[in-house]
């Protein structure tokens, strides 16, 4: 039997990375989603069949925060996480040889707005606002469940930098038109991770039966800001960049339908429990991640 691992939301970007990656290592890939040809969802049955004697449940669902903040989308954005989250654990207590290991997405959004300290999983303060409070539900769905046969893992994602996704596209555009300088103060922290790290991670992770609970999943080098725009100008080859101050921040994310924390929101984010116990990053500088996503 080929060994096999669950990938919960797994069409986005990210999940197409991983998913591509344990196909190379020889695995059977199945991916949980809101359509077919995937497990949809609402097929307790497939989902438990599919988690039955599978090594590894990697859960990556949830709603874009790319969008405006009203009712509506905020329902979706929290309801995408913590129902699908509820899923998976119900599904799980009904298998008779769960996985061994199930790693749910988490947000480094859940501390505070900082640029005075690094925040670390033991002494990171838990911040405010409508970001936070998903995040900590989230958090609290994955762990209320009591499961002694599956180790549990969340990983607190910082924003994760990859060649066919996320966020490198808007900020390829923003510098290729000129507009690459910095974003509000630009003193904001950028805290980031490359998406071959969090593959790599979850392999550390699964190999290492010891470890359960929560990680900041981030680089150990975030920057600020302003250094991100540099580096992102500099292996462009554009010399200079028009700053975006906040007011036009603000007009713009009404235009293309997003917020202004996604890029004013200061995460000082430090992955010390990785660090600690001998994770070794394969991309731990922005220039060097550039180079490779960009070139």
């Amino acid at each position: 039997m080929k060994k096999k691992v669950i990938l919960a939301g797994g069409t986005g970007f990210i999940g197409k990375y991983l998913a591509d990656k344990f196909n190379q290592l020889g695995y059977e890939v199945t991916v949980i989603a809101r359509t077919s040809p995937h497990i949809t969802w609402d097929n307790h049955a497939k989902i438990v069949e599919a988690l039955e004697d599978s090594e590894l449940l990697i859960n990556l669902a949830g709603k874009s925060v790319n969008c405006r903040y009203h009712e509506k989308n905020k329902e979706e954005i929290l309801k995408s996480r913590t129902e699908t989250t509820h899923i998976l654990g119900e599904a799980i207590l009904a298998c008779k040889n769960p996985p061994s290991l199930w790693i749910n997405s988490s947000t480094a959004t859940i501390y505070r707005h900082a640029e005075d300290r690094p925040m670390t999983e033991a002494s990171g303060e838990i911040g405010t606002g409508f970001s936070v409070d998903v995040a900590k539900q989230w958090e609290a769905a994955f762990f209320s469940f009591d499961l002694p046969h599956t180790r549990q893992v969340s990983l607190r994602l910082a924003i994760v930098l990859g060649e066919n996704g996320g966020v490198i596209e808007p900020y390829k555009n923003l510098v290729r038109f000129g507009l690459g300088g910095v974003q509000g103060s630009g003193n904001q922290r950028f805290s980031w991770i490359h998406v071959e790290d969090v593959y790599q991670i979850i392999l550390f992770l699964k190999e290492r039966e010891d470890l359960s609970g929560v990680f900041n999943c981030s680089s150990p080098h975030p920057v600020t800001n302003r250094e991100f725009m540099q580096h992102f100008r500099s292996v462009m080859n554009r010399s200079f960049g028009l700053p975006s101050p906040k007011w036009m921040l603000e007009m713009g994310a009404i235009m293309i339908g997003t917020e202004t924390e996604l890029v004013l929101k200061s995460r000082w984010v430090i992955p010390e429990r990785l660090e600690r116990e001998g994770y070794q990053f394969r991309f731990a500088h922005i220039d060097k991640t550039l180079q490779d996503i960009v070139k």
